[in-house]
């Protein structure tokens, strides 16, 4: 789910700076600025257009219009499409950490933070789907990334590993959260004919040719996308519990 780089060319380039030749002022052409424009106001926008019509629909000019103002008063704000798009990654990210407070044990702390990811990408699954790869190095993405590396320092973690295991946790929960927010974009028909083939297609498979898949069949129409989640969810942290368990005896051993 990432962004592409804005081209130099075409009705979403950032116009050249500088005065007309002339040195007159150029002359206005569609709606004037709005003086009231505002980045929440443009992301509040820009967040609209996306999750009513997809991303491919999100354009300066397209924003221009949804604003009531020529599109080219939006990089006052913003350099372009991608740094409006990186702002929209950040917003999720606050969102998500609205009221979080760490919790005494790690285990509980991370948890916590992955679910929050899920919940905030769910209550925005286009944004989040298209976003959800992009480093922000925002506020709210440093506050996050601070939490989740002191509940692994605070399993046991050396740095280095603090480290990997950080970028191991929150990437996988960005990519579980995003996939399911990719199948939240469908249209309700889409949903559920593909809800549909774990009924149809899988439990009429052929034991013969199929046996393993045959014998779980019936189980899977079960299984939701919550299930998914909790359940890598949880192997994440029982590995990270052995791990960390492992490191302090390592230590003991050593010290």
């Amino acid at each position: 789910m990432s962004a592409g780089e804005v081209s130099g060319t075409g009705p979403d380039a950032e116009p050249a700076h500088g005065a007309p030749a002339t040195g007159r002022p150029a002359a206005r052409r569609g709606r004037p600025p709005s003086a009231g424009l505002t980045p929440d106001g443009i992301l509040d926008a820009a967040r609209t257009v996306i999750e009513n019509d997809g991303p491919d629909a999100l354009t300066l000019r397209r924003l221009g219009k949804e604003l009531g103002s020529n599109h080219t008063a939006v990089l006052r704000h913003f350099d372009g499409k991608d740094a409006i798009l990186l702002g929209l990654a950040e917003r999720l990210l606050d969102e998500a950490l609205r009221d979080f407070t760490a919790a005494d044990a790690w285990r509980e702390t991370l948890a916590d933070l992955a679910r929050r990811i899920r919940w905030a990408s769910l209550a925005h699954p286009r944004v989040a789907a298209l976003v959800s790869t992009r480093v922000t190095r925002g506020p709210a993405e440093l506050r996050g990334s601070d939490a989740v590396v002191g509940a692994l320092r605070q399993a046991g973690f050396a740095e280095r590993d603090a480290a990997t295991y950080y970028r191991a946790l929150t990437e996988t929960a960005f990519a579980l959260s995003s996939y399911e927010a990719g199948f939240h974009s469908l249209d309700r028909e889409q949903q559920e004919e593909d809800r549909s083939a774990w009924r149809r297609s899988y439990l009429t498979a052929s034991a013969r040719e199929h046996p393993n898949l045959a014998a779980v069949s019936p189980f899977l129409p079960d299984v939701d996308e919550r299930d998914h989640f909790e359940v890598v969810l949880e192997l994440l942290l029982d590995a990270l519990e052995l791990r960390a368990a492992r490191a302090r005896d390592t230590a003991a051993t050593e010290g």
